[in-house]
């Protein structure tokens, strides 16, 4: 491991105190960066995530692409996590701590909308960013692919559903825009273009070429990455500052079911006598979230500046801490799955 991959939890700590110096300095820019956008898809965010995930894409070799099946564990897991699990631990939680734990400190009507909006993200499985986790446990790139396009395509036809069951809306306006946009700029275009990529670098399969370039673009990725947590924090500096406690009191659950899923999927695979680069990253779509999707949602619901809008956005901002010190426990335990 180079050196920005064997101190990243320093050099993302450090990205985060500057997104949040940076916001409140300068707040103007950060307005105006987050006015880029269309239907609710960053751009300047969604290039960046692009930027981590094509070299990801690059290393998936499509002809070995029909194995997959011939290891249905995997799939099952995330499948059987993310969509009779985790919703519904997600609306335990968010019922337990903001109607029973925190009922003295919230009003019910603020509780009621946190806990939507952390359904909200419960409901929505990572689709970009656990193509980064996953490059940075070793995962198996192939396998992610497929898991991730599962997921995508049970979410098409999922995810209006379960939030309904769940929020108790009949009416939940699901923003196709946003999850199609979603989709093509994180999966099918990176796809695409390191399909590409491959074809024209490894043409005499002996991968020198391939792995040269990959290792050149390891450091952008890096830098992507980075600059996504700058932003991401940049963006919300104002509201951190503002609502310390409210934010505080979001996060618990939030980080409970986030190591809770994790746990539950990671030792599952375990016994399930997976190989940790395809445990790895099954566990982590069920522990991270697509938060583009999930405020989006919450938005058009209830509103920009509602308790449901500030929630996803608390998920957002604990996501990428959270998730790179499952990277490290995952990397450190690798031997586990031996």
């Amino acid at each position: 491991m180079g050196l920005f991959e064997r101190y990243l939890s320093v050099w993302v700590a450090l990205c985060i105190a500057a997104g949040v110096l940076l916001g409140n300095l300068l707040p103007t820019v950060f307005t105006l960066i987050a006015t880029w956008e269309y239907a609710h898809v960053n751009l300047v965010v969604a290039v960046l995530i692009w930027l981590m995930i094509y070299p990801m894409m690059i290393q998936i070799d499509f002809s070995s692409l029909k194995d997959v099946g011939k290891k249905p564990k995997g799939l099952a897991l995330t499948l059987v996590v993310n969509w009779l699990i985790k919703p519904f631990t997600m609306a335990m939680l968010g019922w337990l701590f903001f109607k029973v734990l925190f009922a003295g400190w919230v009003d019910p009507q603020s509780a009621e909308e946190y806990i939507a909006g952390m359904i909200l993200l419960g409901v929505a499985p990572c689709t970009a960013m656990v193509f980064v986790w996953s490059q940075l446990t070793r995962g198996d790139a192939n396998y992610t692919l497929i898991q991730v396009s599962i997921n995508d395509i049970i979410m098409i036809f999922a995810f209006a559903p379960i939030t309904a069951f769940l929020l108790g809306i009949s009416d939940i306006q699901v923003p196709w825009e946003t999850l199609l946009i979603s989709v093509l700029l994180y999966v099918v275009l990176p796809l695409i273009a390191g399909a590409l990529t491959r074809k024209k670098l490894d043409r005499g399969n002996d991968h020198q070429r391939l792995n040269s370039f990959v290792a050149a673009l390891k450091p952008w990725s890096i830098v992507g990455l980075l600059t996504t947590v700058i932003l991401l924090f940049g963006f919300q500096a104002e509201t951190l500052l503002e609502n310390p406690l409210v934010i505080g009191l979001i996060a618990i659950p939030l980080l409970i079911q986030t190591y809770g899923i994790f746990a539950l999927s990671y030792f599952a695979a375990k016994r399930m006598k997976l190989a940790h680069n395809v445990a790895a990253p099954a566990s982590m779509i069920g522990s991270s979230n697509f938060f583009e999707l999930a405020v989006a949602v919450a938005i058009s619901l209830f509103g920009l500046h509602s308790g449901a809008a500030l929630a996803t956005v608390v998920g957002v901002l604990v996501e990428v801490p959270v998730m790179l010190s499952l990277v490290w426990f995952a990397n450190r335990t690798r031997h586990w799955f031996d």
